[in-house]
């Protein structure tokens, strides 16, 4: 198993704010709420991406029940936590090694 398939040590959801991440190899990471639901792995999510960067006037959704959180987080076997949010959305299924792609501080340095 490679590093960025390994499992973290610890998670940690802060409803509001994001989900920190201390991974195996002493790294921490944190994904904000709203990171986390636009770079969601789902299907729904990827064609919205897709479409924001062919069009970047896209409108993206809303949630009329106030601001964008995540309302719970659940592991899904040894590989992966799914996140639910307060706009409904709850099929994204974030893979330790599709976080460590998206990892915000690794994608700004590059």
């Amino acid at each position: 198993m490679d590093a960025a398939s390994l499992p973290p040590t610890r998670l940690h959801l802060d409803r509001a704010r994001g989900l920190e991440v201390e991974w195996s190899d002493g790294r921490t990471s944190f994904y904000p709420v709203a990171y986390l639901r636009r770079m969601s792995p789902s299907a729904d999510a990827r064609t919205l991406r897709e479409e924001m960067s062919r069009n970047p006037l896209t409108v993206l959704p809303s949630s009329s029940s106030g601001p964008l959180q995540a309302t719970s987080a659940e592991l899904v076997g040894q590989y992966a936590v799914r996140i639910d949010f307060s706009d409904g959305h709850s099929t994204g299924i974030y893979s330790w090694r599709y976080l460590r792609e998206i990892d915000p501080d690794r994608t700004s340095a590059s």
